[in-house]
């Protein structure tokens, strides 16, 4: 029961991020944003975001402090929202997985274009 849970909670808190992202952070400095996974501790104490962010490295930068600065109301939204005792403490951690996974296509489509050739 508690690995349900757990995996309830961490989808639960997935798209409550999600949407306060999209709709309740006012932050001009915050751009496209996509919250990739949550893994939370089996206490539900704490849960790390995993976030890719989109754009230049200026816009990537800007956006990371945006969210660091709303780290505080997005645990207390999601605190509210999940409805348990203690809303578990959040850490965004940045996923390069989709930037990776561009960077590999690219060079594939490099050696492509070079066999062609």
């Amino acid at each position: 029961m508690g690995q349900l849970r757990t995996e309830k909670v961490q989808e639960f808190i997935k798209q409550e991020v999600s949407k306060m992202i999209l709709t309740d952070l006012k932050d001009p400095r915050i751009g496209f944003v996509t919250v990739t996974r949550v893994e939370a501790t089996g206490d539900l104490r704490q849960a790390k975001v995993y976030i890719s962010l989109f754009g230049s490295k200026e816009q990537k930068e800007d956006t990371w402090q945006g969210l660091q600065k709303a780290l505080g109301f997005i645990r207390a939204e999601v605190g509210k929202r999940l409805k348990i005792r203690h809303s578990p403490e959040l850490l965004l951690q940045l996923d390069e997985s989709l930037d990776h996974s561009v960077h590999i296509q690219t060079l594939l489509d490099k050696l492509k274009q070079e066999e062609d050739q």
